[in-house]
């Protein structure tokens, strides 16, 4: 068996980490998953950590119920990749001009557009029917509804974090455009107001742990929060599609001719109606990507470490899951107070990227290992390619 089983209470924990290896405020998280009544199984990726809500790398199958929390705040978080026609020989000899054409498109931190993008004005953009999305709006909570223009003008911008937008090479020298983000400010009002109502139902009082609140299937409160969630991830997919749109116009605006061959998506912090051994449930995927056999999926590491390209092998033991990562191997503030400035000098030596203070709790070393996180799954993905970035924007 390639994984570990270790004991639960209503269901075991299926890990492709080593139980040793992870930190015990992450185990105690995932030991309450498992007594949670609704749970139909658990299963735990190679990059798991401790999280807020529930444990990033996990993957949680209830029946009849759903927990909010552990969806997260970043609702519909995840990645694209786009592979171009072009090669190393055909990127400018100073990358910087570049990197800064890809920042005057996309605002990242807290910036959004002066004006809302209009999609037609984006070429070659994936996702249609943008006035049916936006109508939808309307029926989300209401505590939303304020919210309604700072949506708009976010709407394919990056945020902060661990969100980035990269240039990479693959082994044969071809151009990848990466980009990883989410439903930014909207997905994170949803995701409170719903963790909220939910944590406050008469079901929820007897919970190892009152950030795993569910909702049940056949309530009015489930019945809101799908509705919204499933909003909240479709903007998330959006967003990515939007931006991954003007990263490639800049592109090709600096180089011209640049064609756009192949397009891979995946969320990555989500909810999926799924059936495992004729049981229908909703998988909650924190910080895991779904892995179907022939499936495409992009597992990032950090600043310099790449990324990789991944098809899936569709193991029903990880409900179809595979890392959505290299996972933390510290904390934000632990990677604040150990690393300086010239650590991530160092670290980041051969890509344009940030240097500074503001991004060195995203140094590579804050990160586990890419390679062994790959390695520990090789029951869960085959390896298309492997990248690594010249080119990192961060916010």
């Amino acid at each position: 068996m390639p994984y570990t089983e270790v004991a639960g209470d209503r269901v075991p924990i299926r890990m492709w980490a080593d139980p040793q290896q992870v930190e015990g405020a992450a185990m105690d998280q995932l030991r309450n998953v498992t007594r949670v009544p609704w749970v139909h199984g658990l299963a735990v990726m190679p990059d798991v950590h401790f999280g807020k809500g529930a444990t990033v790398g996990s993957v949680i199958a209830m029946r009849d119920a759903v927990s909010p929390a552990a969806v997260g705040v970043d609702i519909g978080c995840g990645m694209t990749a786009v592979r171009t026609d072009l090669t190393a020989s055909r990127l400018p000899d100073d990358l910087r001009g570049l990197r800064h054409a890809l920042e005057a498109a996309i605002p990242v931190g807290f910036h959004a557009h002066d004006e809302p993008v209009d999609p037609a004005r984006v070429p070659g953009l994936r996702s249609r029917s943008w006035e049916a999305f936006w109508e939808g709006f309307d029926d989300l909570a209401d505590a939303v509804h304020p919210r309604r223009e700072r949506a708009l003008r976010q709407m394919g911008t990056l945020g902060g974090g661990n969100h980035f937008l990269e240039v990479c090479l693959d082994d044969e020298g071809t151009v990848w455009l990466v980009l990883h983000s989410g439903s930014r400010n909207i997905g994170k009002e949803l995701a409170d107001h719903h963790i909220g109502r939910a944590k406050g139902l008469p079901h929820n009082q007897d919970l190892p742990d009152q950030d795993l609140a569910v909702f049940l299937s056949g309530t009015p409160e489930m019945d809101a929060y799908r509705r919204d969630l499933f909003w909240a991830q479709d903007y998330a997919r959006r967003n990515r599609d939007v931006m991954m749109g003007l990263a490639c116009a800049a592109v090709a605006e600096r180089i011209p001719g640049t064609g756009f061959v192949q397009w891979i998506s995946c969320h990555h912090n989500y909810v999926a109606e799924e059936s495992y051994d004729g049981v229908d449930v909703l998988v909650t995927r924190k910080g895991a990507i779904r892995a179907g056999r022939g499936e495409w999926g992009i597992i990032p590491g950090s600043m310099a470490s790449g990324t990789y390209i991944v098809k899936g092998l569709g193991n029903p033991a990880s409900f179809n899951s595979a890392s959505h990562g290299a996972g933390r191997r510290m904390s934000r503030n632990k990677a604040r107070k150990t690393f300086t400035k010239a650590d991530l000098e160092e670290q980041t030596k051969g890509v344009e990227c940030r240097k500074d203070l503001g991004v060195v709790d995203e140094i590579p070393g804050a990160y586990k290992d890419l390679e062994s996180v790959i390695e520990a799954q090789t029951d869960l993905v085959e390896v298309a390619a492997h990248l690594r970035q010249v080119i990192c924007v961060k916010g």
